[in-house]
Formats: C-alpha cells, sequence, structure tokens
C-alpha cells in the first residue's frame, strides 16, 4: 500500500469548491427513479442519461471532484464508443465504484440488515482498479426504530465496513466508509445524533483494529437530522450545530474529509445544511457533498429519457453542482436559488 497516493486521492475528493457525485444507483433504484419520469430503464436509457452528466463539463470540471459508478457503468461506452470512465478523467474528476451487493436480512435481529459483498472482493477491486477506478463505496444501512439498533447490527454492519475498507487500500484504492443511519422514522434529531454517534464510534474502532489508514479514506456518514415523519423538524442551524459537534466527538482529525450523503433531504436542504456547517469554522476536516439524488432529481425531471432535452438537464445539473460547491465554502445563500429559477 502506498498511503502516500492514497492521501492524494482522497485529499483531491475533497478539494474546496468540489464534491462526489453518486451515480452509483442500481438496477432497481435507477428503475423507481426513470419511473418516476416515465422513462424505461434500459440500458441504452441508462447510458444516455449518465452520459448526459459526464458531458456536462462545466459542472464536471468545476465542481466535481469524482463520481461514483455502478458496475454496469463502469463497464460501459458511450455512445461515440468512448468509455463513460474516460469522459469522467477528461473532465478532471476521479473515477470510484460501489462495490457492496446490497443488504440482507440480518438473522437473529428482526427489521435489520446487514451489507453483503466481501466474498472475491479483492479479485473485483483488482479488475476496477485497471480499469481506472481509484475509490470504492460500501454502504452499511442502520436503522431507528422501536428497540433498535441492536449493538449486533451496529457491530456486524462496522465489522464488514472495516474489511472492506482495508482491502480496498490493500488495492491501492481510496474507500468511502458510508455508514448511513436512515432519516425514515419519527424520531427527533437527537435521538439521531445518539445513534449515529454510537454507529461512528464503532466503525472507527473496527477501522483501527483492521489497521485501515485513516489518511487514505473518506467518511460518508448522514448529518443529524430528525426523522421524516417526526413533527419537530430542526432547523438549519440545529442540524449544522449539532452534526459538527458529533463529527468533531467522533471522527479523527487524520481523516482528509466528510462527504455527506443527503439521505432523502430535499435538495436545497441538503445545500443548505451543509452550507451552515462549512461556516462554523475551524474544521479539523474538509466538509463536502457525496449526493446522488439532491444532484439529480432537478436534471433527471428536465432530461425525461428524450434527446432534445440534454442541454436543459445539463443545465439542471451544473446548477445543483454549483450550489453546493459554494456550500462545501460556506458561500451558498438561498436567493442564489430563487435567481436561478
Amino acid at each position: 500500500m502506498n498511503l502516500t497516493e492514497l492521501n492524494k486521492v482522497a485529499t483531491a475528493m475533497v478539494a474546496p469548491g468540489k464534491g462526489v457525485l453518486a451515480a452509483d444507483e442500481s438496477s432497481g433504484t435507477i428503475k423507481k427513479r426513470f419511473d418516476a419520469i416515465g422513462v424505461e430503464s434500459t440500458e441504452d436509457n441508462r447510458r444516455d442519461y449518465r452520459e448526459m452528466l459526464f458531458r456536462s463539463t462545466d459542472a464536471m470540471s468545476r465542481h466535481i471532484s469524482g463520481v461514483i459508478l455502478y458496475d454496469e457503468t463502469i463497464w460501459q461506452n458511450a455512445k461515440d464508443g468512448t468509455p463513460l470512465i474516460r469522459l469522467i478523467e477528461q473532465a478532471g474528476a476521479i473515477p470510484g465504484i460501489k462495490v457492496d451487493e446490497g443488504t440482507q436480512a440480518l438473522p437473529m435481529c428482526p427489521g435489520e440488515l446487514v451489507t453483503v459483498g466481501l466474498d472475491r472482493l479483492a479479485e473485483r477491486l483488482k479488475k476496477y482498479y485497471e480499469r481506472g477506478a481509484r475509490f470504492a463505496k460500501w454502504r452499511a444501512v442502520i436503522d431507528i426504530g422501536s428497540g433498535i439498533p441492536s449493538m449486533t447490527a451496529i457491530h456486524v454492519n462496522a465489522h464488514a465496513l472495516a474489511r472492506y475498507a482495508a482491502l480496498c487500500q490493500a488495492a491501492q484504492i481510496v474507500p468511502i466508509v458510508e455508514p448511513e443511519v436512515l432519516m425514515d422514522g419519527d424520531h427527533d434529531i437527537d435521538r439521531c445524533y445518539e445513534v449515529t454517534s454510537r454507529v461512528l464510534n464503532k466503525t472507527f474502532q473496527e477501522l483501527r483494529v483492521q489497521r485501515v489508514a485513516l489518511e487514505g479514506m473518506i467518511l460518508k456518514p448522514n448529518m443529524a437530522v430528525s426523522g421524516k415523519k417526526c413533527a419537530k423538524q430542526a432547523s438549519v442551524a440545529e442540524v449544522a450545530d449539532k452534526t459538527v459537534r458529533l463529527l468533531k466527538a467522533c471522527v479523527p482529525a487524520a481523516v482528509p474529509g466528510i462527504a455527506f450523503l443527503s439521505g432523502g433531504q430535499s435538495d436545497e436542504d441538503a445545500t443548505a445544511h451543509l452550507n451552515a456547517m462549512n461556516t462554523l469554522c475551524p474544521l479539523p476536516w474538509r466538509l463536502t457533498f457525496s449526493y446522488g439524488r439532491a444532484l439529480q432529481a432537478a436534471p433527471q425531471k428536465a432530461w425525461s429519457g428524450k434527446a432534445e432535452n440534454v442541454a436543459a438537464g445539463q443545465k439542471a445539473f451544473t446548477h445543483r453542482a454549483r450550489m453546493n460547491a459554494l456550500a462545501t465554502k460556506g458561500e451558498w445563500a438561498s436567493a442564489l436559488e430563487q435567481k436561478a429559477a
């Protein structure tokens, strides 16, 4: 393992004014997104849609540091025969790959899940590296509910995240470590804070046990937010304050950067929360975005599967990328959204 090189990639992924585009929706997830805009989820349509994003030169070269790809996409070629991964490289962004294989029910833990995909991961990472991937992603899912999460679910998911991260670094690939505490319940922000703190502490304990070099990884956590069904939704200031306090308590300063997931927040909420956090300086790590839906909902709608809407889709993507890029520097304001609209 060359830690200097890993750290160089990790640092580039969280460069000021840039963030990561999560374009790694599984076939099932992208089908749901396409259903919503009335587009059939065929291999060609998925390719055309992602090609549209990767050819958004302004967004990709100025605001996107890296792109997380799905297995299908990393092997696909654009319409003109150029590998999609080359389009990302040509824009100056770093290609990455989602390597987990989804979740399964966790035995003896009703309502809880464990992420799978460690079998033969070392072989897969080697192929992805040869193809050009320089970072990877693995998502663990922790739900908040009555009597959950259990220590079992937190432990097995943290253990798998650390094993994945160690395998990545051995393959000279930067791991994005993503323990996601879901915002689906009716819990308040303090319950989210408490669970996320347990999850992060256990994750870093496992990363140390498995000798993962913290300087060569990126953390992709949820923010401390109220559950979607909670009657009292926390303000932007409270989310920013509690998330930063949580991270300072749990995340070692050796980690180069933290790239948040949007986790079902609205586009503007995800941007506003990130922006507010970046006004709470100084911070020991860079805070940026690794958004999927919060970067893509607008361009998907604008594109709607029609070739004549490609420019409109790219414009919508560039706008969201720019708004989030400003938020990484604490320079975003909601008036900028109205102006664009």
